[in-house]
């Protein structure tokens, strides 16, 4: 049966004509198609460090599987998308363990499972459960790894945080990015860090300041104008 989330989990963002839920987790929720999309969870990133010498607790993966299981449980998609660099190197995927793998089963039981390829994991194997794509176009909505700036674009790939100034306190936060036309979407991944969505590489695809950070907060997303954002 399909699970209504609650007001506290989402926050409405409409994009080319499409009303789609944000998540507190950083998961993007289409529910006229039961669809539910994640960007940039960097599995085995840990794993990967460590082989370079930079020593991290090796919990990363099972801690966004873990995330990634409550969210699916949340909202019971038919059809889940990842929106690239899923896996941190190309070949993260070798090195999950059989207990991580199980869990990646169970999560796409009975679901359609979309791995988007990303410039971390551009040669996903075909063994990974689900298809593997370099986009996927539903309606008036494409759905990518690295944005373009194209209308009724989502995307992953900038890592977006906004840092915004409360109670006389600076904080920064994960957010989505949107415009109305297009929107960037949060890492999910335990490990991954962010840009700053007054960087540069945002200013390439919204072009000026007016756009939406959707940061999300302890309890709610809150919408803040970029331009009020630093």
């Amino acid at each position: 049966m399909h699970r209504e989330s609650t007001l506290t989990d989402i926050n409405a963002v409409t994009l080319a004509g499409v009303t789609l839920h944000a998540d507190l987790s950083g998961a993007l929720y289409w529910e006229e198609q039961r669809l539910l999309a994640v960007s940039d969870l960097h599995l085995e990133k840990g794993s990967s460090f460590a082989m370079r010498g930079t020593l991290l607790p090796p919990y990363d993966t099972i801690a966004t599987l873990g995330r990634l299981g409550a969210v699916i449980a949340r909202h019971d998609p038919c059809t889940v998308i990842a929106l690239g660099d899923s896996f941190h190197d190309r070949n993260a995927h070798e090195r999950l363990s059989q207990p991580n793998r199980d869990v990646l089963s169970a999560l796409q039981l009975r679901r359609d499972w979309i791995w988007i390829s990303g410039n971390h994991d551009p040669a996903l194997p075909s063994n990974l459960g689900g298809v593997v794509a370099q986009d996927v176009a539903i309606g008036p909505i494409v759905f990518r790894h690295e944005p373009t700036g194209a209308a009724g674009e989502i995307a992953g790939h900038l890592h977006p945080k906004a840092r915004v100034s409360t109670r006389g306190r600076s904080m920064e936060r994960r957010c989505f990015a949107s415009d109305g036309a297009r929107a960037i979407m949060p890492a999910f991944g335990a490990y991954t860090g962010g840009l700053n969505i007054r960087a540069a590489a945002f200013a390439r695809i919204f072009q000026t300041l007016g756009f939406v950070a959707h940061v999300l907060g302890d309890r709610r997303l809150h919408a803040i104008a970029a331009s009020r954002c630093h």
